[in-house]
């Protein structure tokens, strides 16, 4: 398998704190990795230095040439349509002039569903409408790895599901690389085929995701990969075995 992502050592230290500490990590050709770990831990951080938003950082990186990031947030320009906020900052030239430019930018939001809402203007959307012209700007870069920076977090928990349907049906079409931040244990399961930890600056902790598609969260094999991910993030985890309530067990 080619590599998308290759680190070796990387260090991030902001006024004297070690945020990322020697962390190594690699990701494959078309392979969907998440990362967990507790707030503060440095999971933005990395994917900041990945995308080349970040040089202030020590070890070695090497990272797909075509790269597209997915905030949280959509960050849609409020001033311009959907139409030109999906071909933002894309040179034309590279898509085969103006016109080129367009057919790409449409077929892109043809694709996230909203193929008739080239001409609206961002407040119009909807939180889910929104996330979804924020994929299809990524998507339009025609991505060899796509860095998603906790995507779906502020959505509404049907409307995130139908989101990690669309993130599947496109990663299946393009087949991109992805490294996907969450908090969210059952989205890592669902979605990666392989989940990470990351916890006092490097990965602790790595698990393939071996589960058939789809992904039942009740069947015995998702169970039990989600406690094992919820004792190494420190969340409290019921006698029976199952998914509590999230309590970050005391310190010593």
């Amino acid at each position: 398998m080619m590599a998308a992502v290759t680190a070796t050592g990387v260090r991030r230290v902001f006024g004297g704190r070690t945020v990322l500490g020697g962390l190594d990590l690699s990701l494959g050709d078309g392979e969907f990795v998440a990362l967990l770990g507790r707030s503060g831990t440095g999971k933005s951080t990395l994917l900041r230095i990945l995308s080349g938003l970040d040089a202030g950082y020590d070890g070695d990186v090497l990272v797909a040439e075509r790269r597209a990031v997915v905030f949280q947030e959509p960050r849609l320009i409020p001033w311009q349509r959907v139409l030109p906020n999906v071909s933002l900052g894309l040179p034309g030239r590279r898509a085969g002039g103006r016109d080129g430019l367009r057919r790409l930018s449409l077929g892109a939001l043809a694709e996230v569903g909203l193929g008739d809402h080239a001409g609206a203007w961002p407040v119009t959307l909807s939180g889910g409408e929104a996330q979804r012209v924020a994929l299809a700007r990524a998507l339009v870069r025609e991505p060899q790895l796509m860095l998603l920076d906790e995507p779906f977090g502020a959505l509404d928990a049907l409307t995130r599901s139908r989101m990690h349907v669309l993130l599947q049906e496109l990663c299946a079409r393009h087949q991109p690389a992805v490294l996907l931040v969450t908090h969210d244990v059952d989205e890592a399961i669902s979605l990666a085929d392989r989940v990470l930890v990351l916890a006092g600056g490097v990965i602790t902790f790595a698990a393939p995701v071996t589960l058939g598609r789809p992904r039942d969260p009740g069947e015995p094999g998702f169970a039990v990969l989600r406690s094992r991910l919820r004792a190494e993030l420190g969340v409290a985890v019921g006698r029976d075995g199952g998914a509590g309530p999230d309590r970050e067990r005391p310190q010593a």
